[in-house]
């Protein structure tokens, strides 16, 4: 049985935050944020939308672009690192907020930026091995609000947004080929968010060090990330004995422009196949990779028998990588 995507939606915030509008309140120029990110403006949640906002109506059209009705769904499946609370699920929360409450299993999964990538797999195993019909995959985030507005190095990288895929059965020439997916916890002291958990719950101390915050360290993240685009990819090309040349569309995730563009030159594949989004949308975490794919969608670019190589990479450090014929 082939698996691949039987319907796709996003949604992005109408909020629409540029660089000089972060030039009022930080230490920073829209120059120094373009010539170091590539980014010009990214999108930021209303004070009244949360995370299960903007996947569910990123579900919503995933699910009308299937043309199936929340019924129909087995499973949802929510890849986000900026979950509404710590419990319950996201995914949860999707379910009534779509109109499928009892009707399916939903769970959240947090795998960093490749939260999707990683949530794809799996949702795409339960539909191979027969258990479910149809999986609602969705790579969502308002991850602005776990960044710190007085830290220019991370608060001018980020926005928010959401990406979903209906996952099912579909004829032999097309659907993901294969995948590869990768973790290493030694260094994953790299980018955290440390406290809000069993570690350190919050007290007098995490406000006064900010460590509900997210911390990152750039120039490890950078590094990470510039190898991990084309060592996972290689790999996974190599697995299916797919060449380079054959690759129509390379989506990256959206984390800076310059790890985009190193990443595409150690790999070897030319930037014109290279879908970049970060530009408008900044970095949207989970929620990139699907983003970027309804993007091109959208565009007209994207041709029914393209093959399409999805990377991302992120906090664990964890990456992922799906080959798919669309």
């Amino acid at each position: 049985m082939k698996v691949g995507v039987l319907g796709l939606g996003s949604y992005i915030p109408e909020k629409v935050v540029t660089n000089h509008d972060l030039e009022k309140f930080l230490d920073t120029s829209d120059e120094w944020i373009r010539t170091r990110t590539g980014i010009v403006e990214r999108r930021i949640a209303n004070e009244n939308e949360a995370t299960s906002d903007l996947a569910s109506i990123a579900a919503k059209r995933a699910l009308e672009d299937a043309n199936l009705k929340p019924e129909d769904i087995d499973l949802i499946i929510v890849g986000t690192n900026s979950p509404d609370m710590l419990y319950p699920a996201t995914a949860c929360l999707v379910q009534e907020k779509i109109g499928a409450s009892g009707k399916c299993a939903a769970f959240d999964l947090q795998a960093g930026c490749p939260g999707f990538i990683y949530a794809t797999v799996v949702g795409s195993q339960f539909v191979k091995s027969g258990a479910y019909k149809h999986v609602l995959v969705i790579g969502a985030e308002v991850i602005t609000r776990m960044m710190d507005p007085t830290d220019r190095g991370t608060y001018v990288l980020f926005g928010d947004g959401a990406g979903a895929v209906v996952l099912g059965e579909v004829e032999d020439n097309r659907g993901i080929v294969d995948f590869e997916l990768y973790a290493d916890g030694s260094i994953a002291e790299h980018l955290t968010l440390p406290a809000g958990g069993s570690r350190k719950p919050f007290s007098e101390e995490v406000l006064k060090e900010r460590s509900y915050f997210t911390k990152m360290n750039g120039g490890e993240v950078f590094k990470f990330s510039v190898r991990e685009i084309s060592r996972i990819s290689k790999k996974l090309l190599d697995k299916t004995g797919t060449k380079l040349e054959d690759i129509d569309w390379f989506i990256p995730h959206q984390a800076n422009l310059r790890i985009i563009q190193a990443g595409a030159e150690k790999l070897g594949i030319p930037m014109e196949k290279v879908v970049v989004t970060i530009d408008k949308f900044g970095n949207s975490s989970a929620a990139s990779i699907p983003v970027s794919l309804d993007t091109i969608r959208k565009e007209g670019k994207l041709k029914r028998g393209d093959l399409v190589l999805m990377v991302s990479f992120g906090a664990g450090m964890t990456s992922g990588a799906i080959l798919m014929r669309w």
